[in-house]
């Protein structure tokens, strides 16, 4: 064969395989499907198991497979439909409804702390019949879709421009130089981040936490300047000193959680009642009695002993159950997910869905590794679920969303479809 019948051949060969991708039922990453299909599998076995205490309350008796069906009804029913469909929509069609999408999320996510239902002293979510609709976890996904709308589209003057204003905000509107600043790089990148972090931190301080790390890093990856990325740490330094100062927010759930945390570091905790154990004391036990192997399906002990096993303590009593191997296998799989993002964003070659892709693998990765060291006591205690495995409709729902966009992209990348304008390379100089 000759050098012209190659050539002529080549894109017929191309064409072929973007055509059978195109109308391929499960396209892009096909790692990562395997990865989201263990993960819910997983989550069916562990939310029947944690839900058992939960069949029994002063009132009533329940069947512990009431839980079974709301987690198989909300993964087959509401994830399995949305995940097919997100990953077939273009991320062209996710960059033109970043704006909006951000903005009613931020409304609705300020909404619920007025009009939502309360647990623990914090507004979280709005009812929705048997279900509960949580704001917050749109936001945090919202604002990773804005963040790489707005990064995106400065990439050929971004490393020249500065986000952060000087802390002398008497002279932003009298200085040149600040109101360039603020009309530049505040407004348009660094705004969207507070405000999302300001109207999630009052309910959700990790969360609040979560979403300011994930921006952060997309921040540095978009190639905003290194120092003005150093800047914006310390003023978030000195903003969470000042919110602590003035007891804001859920300032004293925080200080009492870092308190039993440094307590259980520093003294002596054995002979200790069961009944007077903090819900990380039981999941390190938990953890403990599961040894290698574990003691099988169905058999943990502690699982009654937690306030939430089948939310916050998934993790240590899938230890206690299956045993070390499988959870190092499990946290493997939240490493891998963000491995795989990492090898999509190197072939988007355009911004946005790079960005994205690699803001949205952030959130799901970090907030596994969040849940996995607050069970291992290593940070204090957070609240944040294990993606797409603790019970939760919110969560579940935006985790798959998240996980469908990041589908688009790979699939895009599969059929050379992305056609976002060179200027937005994340490569130009």
């Amino acid at each position: 064969m000759n050098s012209e019948q190659s050539y002529q051949q080549t894109p017929l060969r191309e064409t072929r395989s973007t055509e059978s991708s195109h109308w391929r039922l499960f396209s892009g990453d096909r790692v990562l499907w395997i990865i989201i299909a263990v993960l819910a599998v997983i989550s069916v076995l562990v939310v029947y198991s944690s839900t058992a205490k939960m069949a029994y309350d002063a009132h009533a008796v329940r069947s512990s497979t009431l839980y079974l069906r709301q987690q198989l009804m909300i993964l087959l029913l509401v994830c399995l439909p949305l995940i097919m469909v997100v990953h077939k929509i273009n991320c062209q069609v996710y960059n033109f409804f970043a704006r909006p999408v951000f903005w009613i999320s931020l409304l609705l996510t300020l909404a619920v702390h007025f009009i939502g239902v309360k647990t623990n002293g914090a507004a979280r979510w709005f009812p929705l019949g048997p279900f509960q609709f949580q704001p917050s976890e749109a936001l945090k996904v919202a604002t990773v879709l804005f963040l790489a709308r707005q990064l995106a589209g400065r990439q050929s003057k971004i490393d020249k421009l500065r986000i952060v204003p000087s802390w002398r905000f008497w002279t932003w509107r009298s200085s040149p130089v600040q109101r360039k600043i603020w009309r530049e790089g505040t407004r348009p990148i660094l705004l969207p981040v507070l405000l999302a972090c300001g109207v999630i931190f009052p309910a959700h301080t990790s969360s609040a936490v979560l979403v300011f790390m994930a921006s952060w890093v997309m921040m540095l990856i978009g190639r905003v300047r290194f120092d003005e990325l150093l800047k914006l740490l310390g003023w978030a330094v000195a903003g969470v000193v000042l919110i602590m100062t003035l007891n804001l927010g859920r300032s004293e759930t925080a200080e009492g959680r870092v308190a039993t945390w440094v307590h259980l570091w520093t003294q002596p905790q054995d002979q200790k009642p069961i009944e007077t154990l903090t819900d990380t004391e039981r999941s390190m036990i938990a953890i403990h009695n599961g040894g290698i192997f574990g003691e099988g399906a169905g058999q943990s002990a502690m699982r009654v002993e937690m306030i939430h096993p089948e939310s916050d303590y998934v993790y240590a009593f899938f230890v206690e159950e299956y045993g070390l191997i499988a959870a190092i296998i499990l946290l493997m799989l939240y490493l891998w997910i963000f491995f795989r993002a990492i090898e999509i964003f190197q072939r988007c070659g355009t911004a946005f869905p790079g960005l994205l892709v690699l803001g949205l693998a952030l959130l799901i990765t970090c907030q596994a590794l969040l849940h996995i060291m607050v069970t291992v006591n290593l940070i204090p205690e957070t609240g944040q679920t294990l993606p797409l495995i603790s019970r939760g409709g919110s969560s579940a729902v935006f985790t798959v969303l998240a996980f469908g966009m990041i589908l688009s992209a790979s699939r895009q990348n599969e059929e050379r479809s992305h056609t976002m304008p060179r200027s937005e390379s994340l490569y130009e100089k």
